[in-house]
């Protein structure tokens, strides 16, 4: 039987045209939210009711919709943002592709309210299912609402895979709380069922507008991220070392504005916390990455959360080295308060969900005055700045550019780099810990810990050297290995002598050790040599330099010596050795090398403050 090719209706095409942007109600969502911060709003409320599935409510005080343009602008491909296929190569807008209201109507009881400030009244469009059933003026302020009713009211099969209401209201939660830090100086409402879920003051204080959405105190003790170059810029918070999490949950990024999911970015932090925390642990990070429209594409997917970068190498290298100097500064230091309240071994905290991350205390009014710009992020910003509408200002119908600057309160002070030079030692205690002050603290510095990192580098430092510098000993160092370890000799040994030893074949299942690294002892050697061999399992690839890197680590602990009174000397040369390690802050098992008290803190314990 040969089939019939013919050419669907228009609303059955645009009902499965709809399915391809709207998959749920966190859809309609964003990208209403996306047009309103796209038509230049300052000022935006988002309600929703029954998870969305009932009713979504998107009110801005952007530059609204002429009337002769109201019914234009529910059509599909219609949109203010593109002109012609080169405008694709540098898009700088959330929304772009001109299907967003034509799929939403598609699927639902749409009303729309909108007006310009060069008008007199505003427009009234009532749409059910593309279909428009009214058009009139109205009196309204200058923007836009859109009122969302009955989600896949005729296409109850795409009901049927709508979650529950919370989960449903779960998504658009998450949504809005990572828009709300994307944009902070924007002011967000977000009502959920009648009541104020959070609200944003929109006064450009990005940390001010994680504490509001997240309710989390712990997120105060943030570390400002802060670095530009010719890649583009990197800006935002993460958390010390002492604050981490089982998943990656806590992880948002931003690129160019918008909330993407992004493996790339997710390296470059990763590499970033290299030996600073625990295998399995993850950190807190709120990051937005500017960088030329030009060098990366948002659109391979409908729903826009992935985005693609031209060169991904340079954004893992821009990201992580962002990271190490926002940890490499005095506020990234680990104080006391943190070491109690690690959470190195905890589970998630029920707190972490998105329900509970929220704040009730402040109420959304419709206008205010745009922050000052305290920085500029990137040179891709360009005159972004110069056309963000105040509400008192004239706002022209033409689409303004992104208003995606995110105007972050980070003070230079904070990022200033620990200095160990500042340092003045005082002594140790237990034979374990080196005490030292500078201007307003106390330091305890783990001189195992410290030295540990040190060996560390310094061995990863010969594997990688092309000359090697070895010591002779005197007495030659014996080992033996099981016989399944022999068969494997000449990987491992490889690998020992490109650290600096020498090893050879002493018969049977023994080896000889005529030469070690020059920073050696004897014993640490021995030691290390058989740690090390002991983590060499069947299968090991150690042609790999991340393998490598990896059996160091664990061999590094037996090496380190425990209680070992050391004098004055010996601690100032240990710190000196300490503060030219790349990463001084913690040991190649992500323990700290030292932790800080406060002048504050130690007075509180007196009760003194």
């Amino acid at each position: 039987m040969q089939s019939m090719i013919r050419v669907l209706e228009k609303n059955v095409a645009d009902k499965i045209a709809a399915g391809e942007v709207i998959e749920r109600p966190v859809s309609i969502v964003k990208e209403l939210v996306e047009n309103s911060i796209d038509a230049g709003a300052d000022s935006i409320v988002v309600e929703i009711k029954n998870g969305g599935k009932s009713y979504i409510r998107v009110t801005d005080n952007g530059c609204g919709i002429p009337r002769n343009e109201a019914e234009v602008a529910f059509l599909r491909h219609a949109t203010s943002k593109i002109e012609t296929a080169k405008d694709l190569n540098a898009i700088e807008t959330l929304g772009f592709r001109g299907e967003a209201l034509a799929s939403i109507a598609a699927v639902t009881h749409t009303e729309l309210i909108s007006k310009t400030k060069d008008e007199k009244i505003g427009v009234k469009l009532l749409i059910h299912g593309s279909e428009v059933l009214d058009s009139s003026g109205t009196g309204c302020p200058d923007g836009t609402t859109i009122i969302i009713t009955d989600l896949f009211y005729n296409t109850p099969a795409r009901q049927k895979f709508l979650k529950s209401d919370s989960a449903e209201s779960g998504q658009i939660i998450d949504f809005m709380s990572q828009i709300a830090l994307a944009y902070p100086n924007i002011r967000f409402r977000f009502i959920n069922n009648g009541n104020v879920t959070f609200s944003t003051t929109g006064k450009g204080d990005l940390l001010n507008a994680i504490l509001s959405v997240y309710k989390l105190s712990e997120y105060k003790d943030l570390v400002p991220v802060n670095r530009c170059d010719d890649l583009g810029s990197v800006t935002g918070y993460i958390s010390k070392p002492s604050l981490s999490r089982t998943t990656r949950r806590n992880q948002i990024f931003f690129v160019n504005g918008r909330v993407v999911s992004s493996k790339v970015i997710e390296r470059g932090v990763t590499e970033g916390y290299k030996e600073r925390l625990f295998e399995g642990r993850y950190p807190v990070v709120f990051l937005f990455i500017h960088t030329d429209p030009e060098k990366l594409d948002v659109n391979i997917h409908p729903n826009k959360r992935e985005v693609r970068f031209d060169d991904e190498s340079q954004i893992v290298e821009l990201v992580s080295t962002a990271v190490k100097e926002a940890l490499g500064t005095k506020a990234a230091v680990i104080e006391v308060k943190n070491v109690f309240k690690d959470e190195t071994a905890a589970p998630v905290k029920r707190e972490d969900r998105a329900e509970n991350q929220v704040d009730i205390k402040q109420i959304l009014s419709t206008k205010r005055d745009l922050p000052q710009v305290k920085e500029t992020l990137a040179p891709y910003q360009h005159q972004a700045a110069q056309s963000e509408l105040q509400p008192s200002a004239k706002k022209e119908h033409k689409i303004p550019p992104m208003q995606g600057k995110t105007e972050l309160s980070i003070e230079k002070p904070f990022m200033q780099p620990f200095d160990f030079d500042e340092l003045e030692l005082t002594g140790a205690i237990f034979g374990t810990y080196i005490t030292a002050v500078d201007g307003k603290s106390f330091y305890l510095i783990d001189q195992h810990a410290a030295h540990e990192r040190i060996f560390y580098e310094k061995l990863v430092g010969e594997y990688l050297s092309s000359e090697k510098v070895r010591q002779p000993i005197l007495t030659p160092i014996i080992i033996e290995v099981p016989l399944s370890v022999k068969e494997n000799e000449y990987d491992w040994l490889d690998s020992l002598n490109e650290m600096g030893f020498t090893v050879e074949d002493f018969g049977q299942n023994s080896y000889v050790i005529r030469e070690i690294p020059t920073f050696m002892e004897i014993t640490e050697a021995e030691d290390f040599v058989k740690v090390y061999i002991d983590n060499v399992t069947e299968g090991t690839n150690l042609n790999n330099t991340v393998v490598i890197n990896k059996l160091i680590t664990k061999s590094c602990k037996s090496a380190i010596k425990a209680h070992d009174y050391i004098s004055m000397e010996e601690m100032k040369a240990l710190l000196d050795q300490l503060k030219r390690c790349k990463n001084p802050f913690s040991c190649p098992h992500g323990r700290p090398t030292f932790v800080k008290f406060s002048q504050y803190e130690i007075e509180r314990m007196f009760k003194r403050a």
